[in-house]
């Protein structure tokens, strides 16, 4: 069996939960949903299972209750990675520490050492710690746009376009180019996907990414950087919007055959 946490954000119209569990089961696989807010960490209701983490909101019950379950229970993806993943601090960190292409960041509280970055720059992007779905990122050109610290800046790299690439168990399967006229390319804020062919350089940064992060599966957001690319973010309960890989039946497959690696 496997048991599946939906993603919050599902809707009739787009159900990604729906998509892979349907996958499962037409490939001879059990799933079952799960409330997560209903489960006992101290006494949870199966062992030695698989769980697929399909969605989750950033909320300290989820995360502990997660991590609960991730004792006796393999879960995809691991709780470290998403943790890792929801902070933008810590991914760059492990990207810099794997040597994965990302734009110039820094990381500070102090406002002196950021309005330094700022004037070095001209123009930088700054983002919030835990943001998700392109929330929150601005172009900032002065420090007395900083607000209140800390503070996380990354060098302008002017684009009108972005890649999303989709990677289950280290390869890239999918991908999509999101185009628009903002800053965020997020289909949430209005950017359009278009299926992406997947070059060599593409492939091997994001599975590099994939890598360093820890992540199952992941959706590793590339931008052309000089001549090749580099590494926006890597997100750990990733959408696949507009892809024309069959994303919920190479998902199901991964995980059935986690599920057969687990009862051998």
């Amino acid at each position: 069996m496997i048991h599946i946490i939906p993603k919050p954000t599902d809707t009739t119209d787009d159900n990604s939960t729906a998509a892979v569990a349907g996958q499962i089961r037409s490939q001879g696989g059990t799933c079952e949903l799960i409330d997560i807010y209903r489960i006992d960490p101290f006494m949870p209701p199966f062992e030695h299972e698989i769980v697929w983490v399909c969605g989750l909101t950033q909320d300290e019950h989820q995360f502990e209750v997660l991590q609960a379950l991730s004792l006796s229970n393999v879960l995809v993806n691991t709780p470290q990675a998403i943790g890792i993943c929801a902070s933008k601090v810590f991914t760059t960190a492990l990207l810099m520490r794997h040597s994965v292409p990302s734009p110039r960041t820094l990381f500070t509280s102090s406002k002196e050492i950021a309005s330094r970055f700022i004037q070095e720059h001209g123009k930088v992007v700054i983002k919030p710690i835990y943001g998700f779905d392109g929330h929150g990122i601005f172009l900032i050109d002065a420090p007395g746009q900083l607000g209140n610290p800390p503070y996380y800046l990354q060098e302008y790299v002017p684009n009108d376009r972005d890649f999303r690439i989709f990677v289950i168990g280290g390869e890239p399967v999918g991908a999509i180019m999101r185009v628009s006229d903002t800053l965020a390319h997020n289909i949430h804020q209005g950017g359009t996907g278009i299926p992406s062919e997947i070059d060599d350089e593409m492939r091997s940064i994001a599975a590099a990414a994939a890598r360093a992060t820890g992540v199952d599966y992941g959706g590793v957001d590339l931008l052309r950087y000089h001549d090749s690319y580099c590494v926006l973010e890597v997100n750990g309960t990733p959408n696949w919007h507009c892809m024309a890989a069959p994303i919920p039946a190479l998902l199901a497959r991964y995980l059935l055959e986690k599920e057969r690696d687990l009862k051998a």
